[in-house]
């Protein structure tokens, strides 16, 4: 398999709640029922608040800790407690506290002018536990998903580092796919997690919110070239508002895929750690999933021979 073989799906949307992991955790089940059965690779990019893992169940196999930057350490037995490096801090992360000058490693943003100040040289800087990364395998195959501890910056970074990883064993392993559960908004961590990718699927919602911020995820794929498709979830809760999705789709060229109907089944699911597709086929919510991914699979297909 080459790279121009494989593809990458991202699935994003304009905020958090719209139902993309449980959306991308159907696509997971039913590709492993379909002719891409054995042939893709999930990655869950939503390192902030990775959740995918909850409905695939995985099975670890390795992790590693994730070094997303640096922070400044005072050496106590050099320090002359001068005091030089609290007035250069422009992040108040410096305090004298029982006669010493600590830092506070999360106040810290690394910038090291204290490290340039210190009279003493008592300052260095090093490399901080930002997050952990993790390779599983999953009901349906291989997952690469992370976790970014509270407070910790460069989730762009953990971002890139999942799906550089899932796009390198797909390759090495002749996979024809990569499922990348991304995060929501239009951040950093979208941009890595749309990066690269053959198509975009927007999950949207039909609510003034949800118009606004679809819009704005679309802006950021069309600003990427990044090709992308809408589905709206919940379609049958405000007809309005799908409708008007569904014109500034129109008038723009881009392709609504699904119209996911309100399912109190998918909360069934999520209880039981389940993709809805698999708790209950029959179940309204998965007719249309059924229907979708039948499209996302030719379209994945056909660009992967």
């Amino acid at each position: 398999m080459t790279e121009a073989g494989m593809k990458q799906l991202v699935i994003l949307s304009g905020k958090g709640g719209t139902g993309k992991t449980s959306l991308t955790a159907a696509f997971a089940h039913l590709a492993a029922q379909s002719q891409l059965a054995g042939k893709v690779i999930l990655a869950d990019a939503d390192v902030d608040a990775a959740n995918l893992e909850l409905v695939l169940q995985p099975r670890l196999l390795e992790q590693q800790d994730f070094k997303g930057g640096k922070v400044a350490v005072i050496d106590q037995d050099s320090c002359a407690s001068c005091g030089d490096c609290q007035a250069v801090c422009r992040f108040d992360a410096i305090h004298y506290t029982d006669g010493l000058y600590v830092i506070d490693p999360i106040a810290c943003d690394g910038c090291a002018a204290c490290v340039y100040q210190c009279p003493s040289e008592s300052i260095t800087m090093h490399e901080q536990i930002a997050g952990k990364f993790y390779f599983s395998e999953s009901r349906y195959g291989p997952l690469y998903h992370a976790n970014l501890f509270p407070g910790q910056e460069n989730s762009g970074k953990l971002v890139t580092l999942v799906k550089q990883q899932a796009r390198l064993l797909a390759l090495d392993g002749g996979y024809d796919a990569v499922i990348v559960d991304g995060p929501p908004g239009i951040g950093c961590p979208v941009i890595s997690a749309a990066s690269g990718a053959d198509l975009a699927l927007i999950v949207a919602e039909p609510t003034a919110a949800g118009i606004h911020d679809m819009e704005r995820v679309l802006a950021t794929t069309a600003h990427f070239r990044v090709p992308a498709l809408v589905c709206i979830n919940k379609a049958d809760i405000y007809p309005a508002g799908t409708a008007q999705i569904q014109a500034y789709c129109r008038e723009r060229n881009i392709e609504v895929v699904g119209h996911i109907p309100f399912d109190a089944t998918v909360t069934g699911a999520m209880v039981q750690g389940q993709p809805i597709t698999a708790f209950d086929p029959h179940a309204p919510a998965s007719q249309s999933l059924v229907a979708m991914w039948q499209q996302m699979a030719a379209r994945i297909s056909e660009r992967a021979t």
